[in-house]
């Protein structure tokens, strides 16, 4: 792989040229931006997946939700369908996408209006009128700069720290590094769970900006669910047991089954897989299949004895509280503007 990251090196090279083109073209108002009336809030980062978008969505819809009425707006990566489409009742993994589906599927009960559409502004403007939302949550929105927007979050993980990378395809960069300077906060995400005050100091100074940063790791559940039930973990040993993972990242997930002592055979496909027939009759050779929430909204009623880990992220060093506290201060502030 690092071979063929440097050969591509020239192609990566060019990718730079055009993303910084297109962020000058911005910054000089050439290409227009547009806030909107809704205070909204983003959640980006600078590379391609596997940061913690999803989890962090579903952490501001818990911490806000009480207070707020909460939309959240996505593109909808690889749906099958087109436009712009509002989540409901007949929603599907086909038409929502499956991120978007599954935090349609987990809130349902507060009430969370989930849209998806490639076009923000559109989208936005739809939600506006027929919502009426106090805050609108853009999920990966933030390369997405024809929208303004009132808070952005910008994710990057501890063992690839977008100051350590570089642009695609050498490496997993898809916009500038100099990009932070639009972020508000910045999330290291995926932190050891250890990590000291003095580490994250380090990390900090590396990062080396005059902004807000705060850490993270991730949590995941002592139990696995279905829809129905759930299990503990000892119940897979002496089991036949496959990992079926179709995420930019599984290797978090495959370090905490392997320290709960368990033995699996790793299905690992790519980011946002549908998976087909024949992986499909391959999983079911298993006696538990255990996945991620995403894959599980596409494999839900396909597979027997499934089950997925939820993972939340938990934040170090008081940084829940910065983060709710800056929230809130940044919704404020645009309701008062």
């Amino acid at each position: 792989m690092r071979l063929l990251g440097k050969i591509l090196f020239p192609i990566s090279l060019l990718y730079g040229i055009v993303v910084h083109t297109r962020n000058f073209l911005y910054d000089i108002k050439v290409f227009k931006s547009k806030a909107f009336q809704t205070p909204t809030i983003c959640v980006g980062n600078l590379s391609v997946g596997g940061t913690g978008k999803t989890p962090m969505i579903e952490y501001l819809i818990k911490l806000l939700h009480d207070d707020y009425k909460i939309a959240m707006l996505s593109r909808g990566y690889r749906r099958k369908s087109k436009g712009f489409q509002m989540a409901g009742s007949k929603s599907s993994v086909e038409v929502l996408g499956d991120e978007p589906f599954q935090i349609h599927s987990k809130f349902k009960s507060i009430d969370v209006a989930v849209a998806v559409d490639a076009n923000r502004c559109n989208g936005i403007r739809i939600l506006e009128k027929n919502k009426q939302p106090d805050i609108i949550l853009l999920d990966d929105a933030f390369q997405h700069r024809k929208v303004i927007p009132s808070f952005s979050i910008l994710l990057t993980t501890y063992d690839n720290l977008y100051v350590d990378d570089f642009f695609l395809p050498t490496g997993s960069l898809r916009d500038a590094k100099n990009q932070v300077k639009r972020a508000n906060l910045i999330i290291v995400t995926k932190c050891p769970e250890n990590l000291s005050k003095e580490g994250s100091n380090k990390v900090s100074e590396r990062i080396g900006l005059k902004k807000q940063v705060i850490f993270a790791h991730l949590s995941y559940s002592k139990v696995f669910f279905s829809l129905k039930r759930e299990i503990a973990p000892e119940v897979l040993k002496l089991k036949k047991v496959a990992l079926v993972t179709g995420i930019a990242n599984p290797s978090p997930l495959v370090k905490y089954l392997e320290s709960l002592g368990l033995l699996f055979k790793h299905y690992k496909f790519k980011d946002h897989h549908f998976f087909t027939e024949k992986e499909i009759n391959d999983f079911a050779n298993n006696d538990y299949v255990i996945t991620t929430e995403k894959d599980f909204v596409r494999l839900n009623g396909k597979v027997e004895n499934l089950f997925y880990v939820e993972v939340r992220h938990q934040f170090l060093f008081d940084g829940d509280l910065i983060l709710s506290n800056s929230l809130k201060k940044a919704v404020t502030l645009h309701l008062q503007s």
